[in-house]
């Protein structure tokens, strides 16, 4: 039976305009605003990533840059990219609506894709398509992630299913637009992939429209508010704003490693001053949420060679056929060999629902921490992979399966470690911060973007012509650090792991002294009644 989710108090409330109390009444099931949801972020990833399968290959390729300046254009881009989110989770609590604001981002979104799509290979044009990215990513991510954690507030165990499941419409957008935009690039060229991306944006709004009545009653405060255009304006002009300072640091680079530095110190500051103002019942959750931020931070240095060092150790150094008993299956461009990830998180999606399903209904919770711990587990078990996958080279060039299991591997550390930190906001963190602090997040993980960009370019080729034979050891050389390191973040996982029980516990018990407040204060109002 379908779960039905309904807010008794809205419907009440006089302050609420007559047609969205109407539409209170109408119930809604919990699994179709989530699908809405879903199939939105779905479209929408699969117009960034297959942007992001060909972005530093394209800067490469075409416009000419050393491995260095493509890696840390990438890295300042994706940081902005990440950071932007903590404006526009901002703007979706307290100015426009959680809903409002991410169907605006989509559009913003479009028309970044659109401007990549025209053929103009001028570098500041480039730079200020990417500059519109950034903004509509900022206005549409948060909110799109924040609108998930209220259809299911409240429900611990279903979060964890619900965002794990979230995360893979991550993947299957992904997943296609990886394997489509370099096949499309190689026929009809750079500019009509990027064109694809535009028409994942539109597919997106599409869906939106279709389906807006399943999200009716799922939002923030000012969604159930007419539009206030003044309001609107001001969003209109800092976007404006944020497109031209990205133009600007894009071709600065001294000025985005400030940038992140800044942004990254600041959410500490902000993190620290929340924790400090906070209710002592809230405390406890606050701070297990900025221990398992800062590992989540630790986790996308890892999750940035994807688009940087292993896409040019795919275009370098692997054989593209993938071969079974000598005879040849099919072959992948270097780009696409970043569908593996998606791909693999697609499979592994489904089990770990069943896993966390299982654990919950057996009464018990394996608790966010281990998970994280496992997950760096696996991680560096796939770098181990990669840097064994040398000793078989081929004249400087392994096999394709080798990257499949690596990124196998890979995938399940990022399921277990990236795939939650937005349910262990969801769970740590009351909702009247939520909008915000998945804003937080994205703004950590837009600094770890850039760290691991800085780490990639320790592989970076003094050339071009550079021979595959002497490439390997460059990139073997990498991935072997970059598999310690990660066996130190399970270590320091590990280690946290009491403390972080310890904080989990202290949350529930305030988590549900509230909650039996709030149930005492109702039924006393209906009894008054």
């Amino acid at each position: 039976m379908l779960r039905r989710q309904f807010d008794l108090k809205a419907t009440r409330d006089p302050r609420r305009p007559f047609q969205t109390r109407l539409m209170m009444h109408a119930p809604v099931s919990q699994t179709r605003s989530f699908t809405t949801v879903f199939l939105i972020e779905m479209w929408e990833r699969f117009g960034y990533y297959g942007m992001a399968a060909l972005l530093v290959l394209f800067m490469v390729d075409r416009l000419g840059f050393t491995d260095s300046h493509a890696n840390l254009t990438w890295g300042a881009f994706t940081a902005l990219v990440y950071a932007a989110p903590s404006i526009g989770g901002w703007i979706g609590d307290k100015v426009l609506g959680a809903r409002r604001t991410m169907i605006i981002g989509a559009a913003v979104l479009c028309a970044g894709y659109l401007m990549l799509a025209v053929p103009n290979d001028h570098l500041t044009y480039m730079y200020a398509s990417l500059g519109v990215i950034v903004v509509g990513n900022g206005l549409f991510k948060a909110n799109a992630a924040n609108l998930v954690r209220r259809i299911y507030e409240g429900d611990d165990a279903r979060i964890d299913s619900a965002f794990t499941i979230y995360y893979m419409a991550v993947n299957i957008g992904s997943t296609v637009s990886m394997l489509a935009t370099p096949w499309i690039k190689d026929h009809w060229g750079w500019h009509t992939a990027f064109a694809v991306c535009c028409g994942g944006m539109l597919l997106a709004i599409l869906n939106f429209m279709l389906m807006h009545r399943t999200l009716a009653h799922v939002g923030s405060q000012p969604d159930d508010a007419p539009i206030r255009w003044k309001r609107l304006g001001a969003v209109a002009a800092g976007g404006v704003a944020l497109a031209l300072i990205t133009l600007y640091v894009l071709q600065h680079k001294q000025l985005a490693v400030a940038s992140v530095w800044t942004a990254a110190f600041a959410i500490l500051a902000i993190f620290a001053y929340m924790i400090a103002k906070s209710e002592r019942s809230e405390r406890a959750g606050l701070i297990a949420a900025l221990v398992l931020i800062g590992q989540v931070i630790l986790f996308f240095i890892f999750y940035v060679q994807m688009s940087t060092s292993l896409t040019l150790f795919a275009l370098r150094n692997v054989d593209p056929r993938f071969m079974l008993f000598g005879t040849t299956l099919f072959t992948w461009s270097a780009a696409q060999f970043q569908a593996l990830n998606p791909i693999w998180i697609m499979l592994l999606s489904p089990v770990l629902v069943w896993v966390y399903n299982l654990v919950a209904k057996s009464g018990r919770d394996l608790p966010v921490a281990a998970k994280y711990a496992l997950g760096f587990g696996a991680v560096a078990a796939g770098y181990l992979v990669f840097t064994v996958s040398g000793r078989y080279a081929v004249d400087g060039r392994v096999s394709s399966w080798f990257m499949v299991w690596g990124y196998g591997l890979y995938s399940l550390g990022e399921l277990l470690v990236s795939g939650l930190g937005l349910a262990m906001i969801a769970r740590y963190v009351p909702a009247r911060m939520s909008g915000f602090m998945m804003g937080a997040y994205f703004v950590a993980t837009g600094v770890s973007q850039y760290l691991g960009s800085v780490v990639a370019n320790f592989a970076q080729m003094p050339s071009h012509e550079l021979p595959a034979t002497e490439s390997l050891p460059l990139y073997l050389s990498l991935f072997e650090k970059l598999g310690w390191l990660a066996a130190i973040g399970m270590l320091l996982a590990l280690l946290l792991l009491p403390l972080m029980n310890r904080l989990s516990r202290q949350h529930q018990r305030c988590t549900d002294e509230r909650r039996e407040e709030a149930l005492q204060a109702q039924a006393a109002a209906v009894a008054a009644q």
